[in-house]
């Protein structure tokens, strides 16, 4: 064997060891939990199948990197580098970023388009766009897009968690567009609509905004509890017959709820 596929060889078993030792410390960072902030050496050695005395030589390495650092009561506890990890990582994400990826599941498991919409006065923006890859539907709805605030599901829960009298007052200046038969412009039938909302928590549609689709709205909040954003389904309402709706809704609720629960976790 040549030097240089000696050399070569040691090159390759460094990398090899460096990438075991890595997972090794990723392991053990996977074992702080919400019910166990420390740990000890020897719940590593037990986790990694080690001998306690290589347990201790990973966890020093970690200290030293201040990942961790040494708990005062014993044992060990997550370290201040990851804090600042954390706030850039915080930093990083945006709404869009959050809800992008609970989104893309959603449309998928629907096989319905998917969107993210957020209020700005009296108009509701698109923020972005989930495809299922089955079925496409022609909406209103491009990212960047705007519409008035009483048509559709997501602009409903848009303001059905908005105050009241901020809400009628908004309504009352502005100048609603019927988009189609079905469209409320009411400003008394939408305060009802609204009402009704807030009670089930939710907002279903149906050829509000564009002939022949159904909307379905859930709101995602933020660490406050306040009402910043909406997800939704739209779909051809013939493919969401009404014994199938109550399974879109409860998927729709579920994605809301991990959006929010991602929005505090970015909080912190």
């Amino acid at each position: 064997m040549s030097v240089q596929d000696r050399n070569s060889d040691s090159r390759v078993s460094t990398y090899r060891e460096r990438n075991s030792t890595a997972d090794r410390a990723l392991d053990i960072l996977s074992l702080f939990h919400e019910e166990r902030p420390i740990i000890t050496g020897a719940e590593v050695a037990r986790h990694l199948g080690t001998a306690r005395s290589t347990a201790y030589r990973y966890l020093q390495s970690l200290v030293g990197r201040r990942f961790l650092e040494e708990a005062p009561g014993g044992g060990f506890r997550l370290g201040l580098r990851l804090l600042e990890l954390a706030r850039l990582a915080r930093r990083s994400y945006g709404l869009s970023d959050t809800a992008l990826p609970v989104m893309t599941r959603l449309a998928a498991a629907v096989h319905e388009s998917v969107l993210l919409t957020r209020r700005v006065g009296d108009l509701v923006v698109c923020l972005d766009r989930a495809e299922s890859a089955t079925h496409a539907v022609r909406i209103s709805y491009e990212r960047g897009s705007t519409l008035p605030v009483n048509a559709g599901a997501s602009a409903l829960v848009l303001l059905a968690w908005s105050d009241l009298a901020e809400t009628r007052a908004l309504l009352e200046r502005t100048d609603l567009r019927a988009f189609t038969p079905a469209t409320l412009i009411d400003v008394d039938a939408l305060m009802d609509r609204l009402a009704e909302i807030r009670s089930s928590g939710y907002s279903v549609t149906s050829g509000e905004l564009d002939p022949e689709v159904l909307g379905i709205a859930a709101p995602i909040r933020d660490e406050a509890g306040t009402v910043v954003a909406a997800v939704s389904v739209a779909a051809v309402a013939s493919r969401v017959p009404a014994d199938r709706l109550p399974q879109v809704v409860d998927q729709v609720l579920d994605a809301a709820r991990e959006i929010t629960a991602g929005l505090a976790l970015i909080a912190g």
